[in-house]
């Protein structure tokens, strides 16, 4: 399965959140999107998702026009938008037997595939309890539960481990990193861990463009001669103007 989009451009009046981008998706991949708050990534992957419709340009999902014709993408999306709705009174299993209904599934299949991705996302004891009682990190893998539903082959996610303690997250990333192998999944993230452990390939973004598209660790090869790492007994030593990106306490220091 291939995801072609040509020229893309989407406008809120005058303002311009995505200009003239252009990349293809294939199956076989997680691929990260990262950028700072405002880059685009959230207007990207609802013009993907057919939610937006864009000003100009095309998406193409194995040659169809999916901005003519939404319904190709539909049948096989997976979205997890960044606020998921909920309905507090129903209980986590009533919500995704309810979104089973909605998506027309077989309520055998679809009964299945609750209990399975309920047991890999940790919630198979909390599956009687009203969402209304739900931490948000446990709403949110219900809803990544949700958005699974189905079998999707082009799953997209905004900031899905958003809220997500450490533990979590891995049982997230590795999930999609199962489920990538032989689809297409675009992952939207502001924690660099996930990206860094999971994606074969980066989108980076920038006022709606692509700054970069590619593997991490060519990415990584950028930043040679202008990153440096070392360890220093704390973080005072360190003079003005240099930017530290990440710190980590070791015995010997900081690196």
């Amino acid at each position: 399965m291939n995801l072609e989009i040509q020229n893309l451009t989407v406008k809120y009046g005058r303002f311009t959140a995505i200009s003239d981008l252009s990349l293809t998706l294939h199956s076989g991949g997680l691929t990260g999107l990262v950028g700072a708050n405002g880059a685009g990534k959230s207007t990207l992957l609802k013009a993907i998702s057919t939610l937006l419709r864009p000003t100009s340009g095309q998406i193409l999902l194995d040659g169809i026009n999916i901005c003519k014709k939404p319904g190709a993408m539909r049948h096989v999306l997976g979205y997890l938008p960044q606020n998921v709705p909920f309905y507090p009174n129903l209980s986590a299993w009533e919500y995704l037997i309810f979104l089973t209904s909605v998506k027309g599934l077989d309520e055998k299949k679809a009964e299945r595939q609750i209990r399975s991705l309920m047991a890999a996302l940790h919630l198979s004891d909390v599956g009687k309890k009203h969402l209304a009682d739900f931490s948000g990190g446990m709403r949110q893998r219900v809803g990544i539960a949700g958005a699974l539903l189905g079998d999707p082959k082009v799953i997209i996610f905004d900031e899905p481990t958003a809220g997500l303690d450490p533990t979590e997250r891995v049982a997230v990333r590795n999930l999609l990193m199962r489920l990538a192998a032989d689809r297409i999944v675009l992952l939207s993230t502001h924690i660099v861990s996930d990206v860094e452990a999971a994606a074969s390939s980066l989108i980076l973004l920038k006022k709606g463009k692509v700054l970069y598209y590619g593997s991490p660790e060519d990415l990584a090869g950028y930043a040679e001669g202008h990153v440096w790492q070392c360890a220093v007994p704390s973080l005072s030593t360190i003079p003005e103007g240099v930017t530290v990106s990440s710190a980590v306490q070791g015995k010997s220091g900081i690196v």
